[in-house]
């Protein structure tokens, strides 16, 4: 069973910094290109970050220099390391295991003013 579980998020105030986790069970996770998305109230679901398998990255315009991908194939997990964050950066974030088409379920992140 694929299964994707993200975690760490939370409430921080503006300026602040979270790091996510999506941790893989299920797949062959280092074959697998893996994104981060995030979907704010009344939007639609849009990029944020990916990582190729050879370690490759790209980011949303709105989030380069500001956010970083990272992986641990050893540990089947993808991370989301975001500093100087933004209200605009409010929303839920979700992990994608692209050879897989696979989401996870997301976790909430919220940037207070």
């Amino acid at each position: 069973q694929v299964q994707l579980v993200e975690s760490g998020g939370g409430l921080v105030q503006a300026g602040g910094s979270l790091r996510l986790s999506c941790k893989a069970s299920g797949i062959i996770f280092s074959v697998n290109d893996m994104g981060w998305y995030r979907q704010a109230p009344g939007k639609q679901r849009e990029f944020v970050a990916t990582i190729t398998t050879g370690g490759r990255t790209s980011y949303a315009d709105s989030v380069k220099g500001r956010f970083t991908i990272s992986r641990d194939n050893a540990k089947n997990t993808v991370y989301l390391q975001m500093n100087s964050l933004k209200p605009e950066d409010t929303a839920d974030y979700y992990c994608y295991a692209h050879l897989y088409r696979t989401w996870g379920q997301g976790t909430q992140v919220s940037v207070s003013s």
